[in-house]
């Protein structure tokens, strides 16, 4: 009878303290819950993704009902982590609906890649026959993922929409080295010469019969396909040179990208004005460097004893990653000093397949997959060594590892159950990549710039985004040629010259995205600032990266509200 009354005491006290759900948040979950279970094709049908109009029109009517619905929910009653899930996810659903207002679908083009060299990334070393057999089935359904965008691209070249021929220099690389006379050279044949153990004979006999005949048969057929569509109708009925302002509604679609990859209500000229402003600043420290190097001889004389003296070039591919792992590990063991919050999975170092490697930039971060067993990885690019200079190889791993994106996505995809899905998936540049650019500043009170010529690569890579504000608004705005984009960007870095055209081919195919570098870092620096003057001594770095990372990928706007309560909460104790 004793332990009969503790037990129902227990269950009364249980019953107290679960109060139900309030409507607000009830709703809130109920809408999130429907748009992360939703799928807007059979993925099943369509291993490589859907890419009709009817779809994406699909997809921004169901954006438009479901912005319409959180805007009836009461925000008040949220907590703020709801309330940040409902505003990213508003921000998310009008981006579906200006993609298909704005009919960017029919332009699948960047420079340096496009439909069809999203592909490689599905190639990677499979363990199970499982993995295996949904490859093949994601071979198979190359044809159908082919034409889906041959057709979108025939109607975007029909309205003008499209990329300007003068950013496809060498783009036959892209696909030429797909067209291969023996399959088992075929990169996508790649994952069968080595079958794991696990595997049984009668499966491997099955599998390499299947990877021949859907390379044969799928995978070099299609690839011809895309050869005869880019040199015989792309490059033959798309426009010359210009910007995106010079297309259908291109002066609105700049605008709304200006906003979408700032996150910020800014005008493409204040961006401007912001870009010139902070390049004279940049210069000004860059020309410290030149002072304090003993260097006789201008600004740009320097830049070509940078671009030409061998002693800042890496004699083989394998020296150039042994140099970015080194720098890599010295700045892991940094970390603990400034983050109170470390991610669980660890990040590898690794070259940049040679498929995509000559229109690819620099280095970039691969995030792992879903579900992936694989870490991420700090891909470098090997190819062309005259282009990859040491001294900018600090600011990049900062930027493109730790503490920048394999850090900030990893700590995002680790965020706890609490937080929605979509949320622990979600990046939207200007936080994303204006981490990165803070990252590399970061690396000033880390030690990791050891020589002034190291310190002139963290300048050179700054003031390579803050020229990207001048230029990509210059383009796209103002009605700047690929010639004056090219020779701004040399005459204010140190980046080579391969480098240089490469970067200008990509703010040209990819309008407004290089803004949110620069933008986001500044709102970063100046928050930081704000913080120390407020807090004094109080300040404390590892608390204030644990705001910024702590609720994932934001807008520039919740960041901000966020760091200001931190702020005020600091003050009071």
């Amino acid at each position: 009878m004793k332990y009969f009354k503790v037990i129902i005491v227990l269950c009364l006290i249980l019953l107290v303290g679960c109060k139900p759900k309030n409507n607000a948040s009830a709703q809130l979950s109920k809408v999130i819950a429907t748009y992360e279970n939703r799928k807007g094709y059979d993925e099943k049908q369509y291993p490589l993704g859907l890419f009709t109009k009817d779809y994406f029109k699909a997809e921004a009517d169901y954006a438009q009902k479901t912005i319409d619905t959180l805007s009836k929910i009461a925000m008040e009653n949220l907590s703020e982590t709801e309330n940040i899930s409902l505003e990213l996810l508003k921000f998310t659903l009008q981006e579906n609906i200006d993609f298909y207002e704005y009919e960017a679908y029919l332009n699948p083009l960047l420079s340096d890649s496009g439909f069809h060299t999203s592909l490689p990334y599905s190639v990677r070393s499979f363990t199970t026959h499982q993995e295996f057999i949904d490859y093949l089935n994601k071979l198979n359904a190359l044809p159908a993922f082919v034409e889906q965008h041959i057709v979108l691209m025939r109607e975007g070249l029909e309205k003008g929409i499209s990329q300007p021929k003068i950013i496809f220099n060498d783009f036959e690389d892209t696909y030429d080295s797909q067209i291969v006379a023996n399959f088992e050279d075929s990169f996508y044949y790649s994952p069968f010469k080595q079958l794991p153990a696990n595997i049984s004979s009668k499966q491997k006999d099955s599998l390499l019969i299947a990877a021949k005949n859907v390379i044969v048969e799928k995978v070099i057929p299609q690839f011809k396909i895309i050869k005869a569509f880019f040199e015989d109708e792309y490059f033959v009925k798309t426009h010359a040179e210009g910007g995106v302002s010079n297309q259908k509604n291109g002066k609105e679609f700049y605008q709304n990208r200006v906003n979408y990859y700032t996150t910020s209500k800014i005008s493409s000229e204040e961006v401007h004005q912001i870009g010139l402003k902070e390049v004279a600043r940049i210069k000004a420290e860059m020309q410290k460097i030149i002072e304090e190097v003993n260097f006789k001889g201008s600004f740009e004389a320097f830049l070509t004893f940078l671009r030409t003296d061998q002693q800042f070039y890496a004699k083989t591919g394998d020296d150039l990653l042994k140099e970015a792992r080194n720098i890599s590990k010295k700045i892991d063991a940094q970390l603990p000093k400034y983050f109170i919050t470390l991610p669980r999975k660890p990040y590898g170092v690794k070259a940049v397949p040679e498929v995509i490697a000559p229109k690819y930039t620099t280095g970039r971060y691969n995030p792992p997959g879903k579900n992936s067993t694989e870490p991420g990885y700090y891909l470098v690019n090997t190819y062309n060594l005259k282009s990859r200079p040491l001294y900018v190889l600090p600011a990049l791993t900062l930027h493109e590892a730790v503490p920048g994106h394999h850090l900030q996505i990893s700590l995002n995809n680790e965020l706890g159950v609490s937080f929605p899905k979509f949320r622990r998936e979600l990046y939207l540049s200007a936080y994303g990549e204006g981490w990165g650019l803070y990252a590399e500043f970061l690396g000033n009170d880390m030690g990791i710039y050891e020589t002034p010529y190291e310190n002139f690569g963290k300048y050179t890579y700054e003031m390579w985004r803050a020229c990207r504000l001048v230029v990509d608004t210059g383009i796209h705005s103002k009605n700047w040629t690929r010639e004056q984009a090219v020779d701004y960007l040399k005459s204010n870095t140190a980046l080579s010259v391969h480098e240089v055209n490469t970067e200008i081919d990509r703010y040209i195919s990819w309008p407004g995205q290089a803004l949110s570098y620069k933008i986001g870092e500044l709102k970063i620096r100046e928050l930081r600032k704000k913080a120390e003057e407020a807090l004094g001594n109080k300040f404390d770095i590892r608390e204030f990266h644990e705001i910024i990372l702590g609720e994932g990928t934001v807008t520039l706007s919740i960041l901000e509200k966020r760091i200001l309560n931190y702020i005020q909460k600091a003050k009071n104790g």
